[in-house]
C-alpha cells in the first residue's frame, strides 16, 4: 500500500475533530455537524479512485471526511456502499425561463446536476434595451405568465435569489444578445462607436457576475459579427476570470475553419477557449474529427488553454429555421417571413437548405419536437419524411409554409453524427459533459413538448452507457469531467470536489444501478438510481423524490484581483 492510500484508509477522529496522517493536525468541532453520511464510497471529484468513508456536513459545506466514527451530527443518512460524489455541473445549459417558471429544476436535479450555467450559443438574458424587454415579455407571459422585470444582470440575478432554485445558476453574456442591444438584427458590420458600446455592456456585465462570453456564430444576429469584432468585444475580459465559450461558425462542412477562427479570437483576445457542443455533423465530414483534435493540441502547444463539452447523443436539438441560411434569417420574424413569402428569395433558400439537408443525411433525419400553435401539435414526433409522404407534400414546401405559420416556434432533433465520434469526443481529456438543454418537468406546461432526452438523461446515461456498459471511461474520471473539470474552468470556487471547506453540493448514486429512461420519442421520464442530490448542504432530492427546497445559489464570476481559493 503507498502513502496516499495508507493516508485514505486510515483518517481516524480525535475528539471531535478530525486527525490528518499527512499533518498531524486536529480540527476541534465545537457542536454537532448538521449531518453526517454514513458508509459512503467517495469519488472526491478528482478523478482519483473512490474509497470507502463518512461525510460530514454543517453550515451548508463539507466539514469533515473519513471515518467520522466519533463525531455527532443532528442527523444520520446511511449510503450503505453507494457512490457519493460533488453534484454534477452543466456547464451548456438553456434554463434560463424555466427557472423561474418552475424552480424546481426537475429534469436537472433527478440527475444529480446542482449546477447549470446558462447564456450559451450566444444567447442570454440581459442586457436588455427597451425593445428586447418588450419582445421578451410576449415570449415569456404567453409561454409561462413570467414578466420579465429586469434589463441587466443585476436585475436578473436578484429576480433568481428572492424566488429560489432548486440548483446553483451562473451566466454567460451571450455576444447575439449584446449585439441585438447595440446593432440590432441586420447583418452588417458593427461601426467602432458600437464595438464600443458593446465593450461598455461586456464590461457592465462581467462587474455583476457573467461568468464570461458566449457566441452562437450559427444564429443571428451573432452570426453576423466577423472575428475582428469579436475578439475586440472578448478583450474586456483582461480583468476578469473570464472564458469565451463559442457555438462555433460551423460544425460540418466547415468546422476546421470555424475551429480556427475560435482559436484566432480566443488567442487575439488573450483568453482562455471553450468549444460547445464539439461535433463533426454529417457522414461526410465524420471524418474530420482528427484533424480537430490535432488543431486543438496545436494551439494548446502554442499556450493557448482550450476545453469543449459534449453530450453523449448522435442528434443534436435546434430550431428548424436553423435549415434555412442565416442570411435569409436577417432582421425581424416579419422580414424572415417576407423572404420566405418572396419568389426571387425562395429558390435560393430552397437551394441552400437542401444543400444542408443533404449534408445532414436526408430529411428523414430531422424531427419535429415542439410547435407553438395547437393546429400543429399532431406533427410533434414525425420525421418531416413521414409528415410529407403522408400528404404528399414537397419537403421544403412543408418546411417553408410552417415557418411562415409558425416563425422561429418550431424546434428539430437532427440525427446527423456518428457514434464512434461521440465515443472519441466524450473519451478525450478535455472534454467535459453536458446536456445542451433546459430544465424540464413531466407534468404541467413543462411536459408539453418532446425536448431532446438530453434533457432528462445527459449525465445518468454518461454514467450508464459509458461508464459501466460499454467501459469507454473508468467512474472517477467520469466524475471529474463533470465536477471538478467544469468546476476549475469556469472559475467556480469551492465547488467540484468532495474536500473540506468546500459547498456541500453532492450526489448519492448507485453505479450498478443508474440509468438513463428518455427516449427521443418519450423523453418526459426521470433517471433510476439517483438516491439524494444534495446543494448547498440541504437535501433536494431523497429517496429519488423532490423535497422542494430551494437552496440554490447565483455563482458569479471572479475579477482577477481576488484570490481563486
Amino acid at each position: 500500500m503507498n502513502r496516499r492510500d495508507f493516508v485514505k484508509n486510515t483518517a481516524t477522529v480525535v475528539g471531535f475533530g478530525v486527525f490528518s496522517p499527512l499533518t498531524g493536525g486536529v480540527r476541534q468541532s465545537q457542536k454537532d455537524l448538521d449531518l453526517i453520511i454514513r458508509d459512503a464510497q467517495i469519488l472526491d471529484g478528482s478523478g482519483k479512485p473512490a474509497f470507502a468513508g463518512d461525510i460530514g456536513i454543517s453550515d451548508g459545506r463539507i466539514a469533515a471526511l473519513g471515518r467520522l466514527t466519533n463525531l455527532r451530527a443532528k442527523r444520520l443518512i446511511a449510503a450503505d456502499g453507494l457512490a457519493v460524489a460533488p453534484g454534477f455541473i452543466d456547464v451548456h445549459s438553456h434554463s434560463e425561463d424555466e427557472l423561474l417558471f418552475n424552480p424546481n429544476a426537475e429534469s436537472k436535479i433527478r440527475q444529480g446536476v446542482t449546477t447549470e450555467i446558462v447564456g450559451q450559443d450566444g444567447s442570454s438574458v440581459a442586457p436588455l434595451n427597451a425593445e428586447m424587454q418588450a419582445s421578451m415579455n410576449d415570449v415569456y407571459r404567453n409561454a409561462y405568465g413570467i414578466d420579465v422585470d429586469w434589463t441587466t444582470f443585476h436585475g436578473y440575478f436578484s429576480r433568481l435569489q428572492r424566488q429560489g432554485t432548486a440548483v446553483n445558476v451562473g451566466s454567460m453574456l451571450g455576444q447575439g444578445t449584446l449585439r441585438e442591444f447595440v446593432v440590432g438584427r441586420e447583418d452588417r458590420p458593427a461601426s467602432t462607436a458600437e464595438i464600443r458600446s458593446m465593450k461598455q455592456l461586456v464590461e457592465e456585465s462581467l462587474l455583476a457576475g457573467a461568468l464570461g462570453v458566449s457566441s452562437g456564430l450559427e444564429y443571428p444576429p451573432g452570426a453576423f459579427a466577423s472575428s475582428e469584432e469579436l475578439t475586440e468585444i472578448c478583450k474586456v475580459m483582461h480583468f476578469s476570470t473570464g472564458i469565451y465559450t463559442t457555438h462555433m461558425r460551423s460544425e460540418s462542412d466547415f468546422v476546421l475553419e470555424a475551429l480556427e477562427e475560435a482559436i484566432a479570437v480566443a488567442r487575439g483576445a488573450d483568453i482562455s477557449l471553450h468549444i460547445s457542443h464539439m461535433k463533426c455533423m454529417g457522414r461526410r465530414n465524420w471524418h474530420k474529427l482528427r484533424q480537430v483534435f490535432s488543431q486543438i493540441e496545436d494551439a494548446r502547444r502554442h499556450g493557448l488553454s482550450v476545453t469543449m463539452d459534449r453530450y453523449p447523443y448522435t442528434a443534436y436539438n435546434t430550431s428548424l429555421a436553423s435549415l434555412l441560411p442565416v442570411w435569409s434569417r436577417s432582421g425581424s420574424h416579419h422580414e424572415f417571413v417576407a423572404r420566405l413569402r418572396d419568389a426571387d428569395s425562395s429558390p435560393r433558400i430552397r437551394q441552400e437548405t437542401l444543400d444542408k439537408v443533404k449534408m445532414i443525411g436526408s430529411w428523414q433525419a430531422i424531427m419535429i419536437t415542439s410547435v407553438s400553435h395547437d393546429k400543429h401539435k399532431h406533427l410533434v414526433g414525425n420525421r418531416i419524411s413521414e409528415v410529407t409522404s403522408n400528404n404528399g407534400t414537397d419537403e421544403f414546401e412543408f418546411v417553408r409554409k410552417l415557418l411562415i405559420a409558425e416563425g422561429s416556434g418550431v424546434d428539430i432533433c437532427g440525427f446527423a453524427m456518428s457514434e464512434r465520434n461521440t465515443n472519441e469526443i466524450l473519451k478525450h481529456p478535455l472534454c467535459m459533459v453536458a446536456s445542451d438543454a433546459s430544465a424540464r418537468a413531466n407534468t404541467g406546461r413543462l411536459a408539453q413538448s418532446t425536448p431532446h432526452p438530453r434533457t432528462y438523461g445527459t449525465f445518468p446515461r454518461v454514467l450508464a452507457e459509458y461508464v459501466r456498459e460499454r467501459k469507454l471511461l473508468d467512474l472517477p474520471e467520469a466524475v471529474r469531467k463533470m465536477t471538478s473539470l467544469p468546476a476549475g474552468r469556469f472559475g467556480l470556487t469551492q465547488r467540484g470536489l468532495l474536500k473540506s471547506g468546500y459547498w456541500a453540493d453532492l450526489v448519492m448514486f448507485d453505479p450498478a444501478r443508474i440509468a438513463d429512461k428518455a427516449t427521443f420519442i418519450e423523453p418526459h421520464q426521470y433517471p433510476l438510481g439517483i438516491e439524494l442530490v444534495m446543494v448547498n448542504g440541504e437535501i433536494v432530492i431523497e429517496k429519488g423524490e423532490h423535497t422542494g427546497a430551494l437552496p440554490g445559489k447565483v455563482l458569479k464570476g471572479v475579477r482577477r484581483e481576488q484570490k481563486l481559493q
